[in-house]
């Protein structure tokens, strides 16, 4: 009698409903998983025709690291003529103008201090490119942040993407800075994951991608239908993504790699990470409509970027306050309103969600860190398998992120670049050059 008791619990019900919603919800990114691990990384097919690109960067206080970015662009095993770079110098106070110039760019100056922020600098950026160039002389542009440094075949990898018909694409997001700090180094194995057991399973599998940050690409058919940039949440970046998903346009994925500067301090990462989730709070709430309508129409892309949007770590939270509720409230009935035995499941719930949560996000690091080895630049041979334990501790960090945000009011903030590198000098970390 105690055991059919406690099965038709309203507590018991509700775990399981729960992890049976979890289970439906995420099931097919196990899918992705084992197509990007035995696909391995897609082989774009070869271009017919080299298109015209025009970078456009966004820089707010860039003069350490601006000048690597813009030489790097330019070391691109590709026509030089085939492609412009743009920095727009967005309401800055040091010499980032002038360092850009020097280092081949052409530069625009912003001093807008109402509408700051990456997305009206690009709207800016674009803006102009398209009066002094005319509408029809770039096919695709690439969006970079000054921090980024790009590897000598990026373009060239770009390119077949366009070539295919892209209007969109993303690629290979690594770090320059794995080894700074657990921080650095849990940012870095998260955007390694993205790339390989996200966004090449959805290229290998034909749905659309996800563009993240920097390092992506758009056709100058978008930009000219939106006279220049049209996204302004705080994750415009996602916005993006959101809204091709839910109109049908499709994303690719290239095997471009370029390398992004981490947050080194646990208050640097948790600033990003709150603006981040404030930003994929926007999208949600913007755009949840216009998914379900994707949805119905048969686009799995929109599904996807529900899931992707959707505040799963909220769900989680709920899960633990509703058990925790149950248990003080139960315990202090004296057996009233919960049996011993369903206390007990209380306990074991709560103990087994955070397990959980910790053991997915261990097994992502350690197969990460294990398949993308080749893509791991460190000095520090003990950070990479350090970062296997603790990257689930970063990850959890973003269960009381997710309720913050939910109230907080967030704008846009900077973040400070430090770590003027070369590509050579990354790529020769490992084998402890300097």
């Amino acid at each position: 009698m105690e055991l059919s008791r406690l099965s038709i619990t309203p507590i018991t019900l509700f775990n399981f409903i729960l992890w049976l919603f979890f289970t439906l919800c995420f099931f097919y990114q196990i899918v992705y998983f084992l197509v990007g691990y035995f696909k391995n990384e897609i082989v774009l097919p070869a271009a017919k025709k080299q298109h015209r690109f025009g970078f456009m960067i966004a820089a707010h206080n860039e003069e350490v690291v601006i000048g690597q970015l813009v030489q790097s662009i330019l070391n691109q095993n590709y026509p030089k003529e085939l492609f412009d770079v743009y920095v727009v110098a967005d309401a800055c106070t040091d010499k980032t103008a002038r360092r850009a110039r020097e280092a081949g760019a052409t530069v625009f100056e912003r001093n807008d201090l109402a509408r700051k922020g990456k997305s009206w600098a690009l709207d800016m950026g674009f803006n102009k490119v398209l009066k002094d160039k005319g509408k029809t002389y770039y096919d695709a542009f690439i969006v970079f942040d000054a921090d980024n440094l790009l590897s000598k075949d990026y373009l060239a990898e770009m390119n077949k993407l366009v070539d295919m018909g892209y209007l969109a694409g993303t690629s290979l997001r690594n770090s320059k800075n794995f080894d700074s700090s657990w921080v650095s180094a849990a940012n870095a194995i998260w955007f390694l994951r993205e790339a390989r057991y996200l966004n090449n399973a959805r290229m290998q599998l034909g749905t659309s991608c996800a563009i993240s940050g920097s390092g992506w690409m758009v056709s100058a058919d978008i930009i000219r239908g939106m006279q220049g940039w049209d996204f302004h949440l705080l994750t415009e970046d996602i916005q993006f993504s959101t809204f091709c998903a839910a109109q049908g346009i499709r994303i690719g994925y290239a095997p471009a790699e370029f390398y992004d500067e981490q947050p080194v301090t646990f208050k640097a990462s948790w600033i990003q990470r709150l603006r981040w989730t404030k930003g994929f709070y926007q999208v949600f709430f913007s755009y949840v409509g216009d998914l379900f309508k994707g949805m119905g129409k048969g686009m799995f892309a929109s599904y996807d970027m529900l899931m992707t949007v959707g505040p799963a770590m909220l769900l989680t939270l709920i899960s633990a306050l509703v058990n925790s509720v149950y248990l003080f409230i139960g315990t202090l009935s004296n057996g009233f309103l919960a049996t011993q035995d369903e206390l007990s499941m209380c306990v074991g719930s709560l103990i087994m969600t955070f397990l959980s949560i910790y053991f997915v996000f261990f097994f992502i690091a350690g197969f990460t860190t294990i398949t993308e080895r080749k893509h791991i630049h460190a000095k520090k041979k003990w950070r990479i398998i350090s970062n296997v334990f603790t990257f689930p501790l970063w990850e959890m960090t973003y269960i009381p992120i997710t309720v913050i945000a939910l109230f907080k009011k967030v704008e846009w903030v900077p973040t400070k670049h430090e770590f003027a590198m070369s590509v050579d000098e990354v790529t020769g970390l490992e084998k402890g050059e300097s």
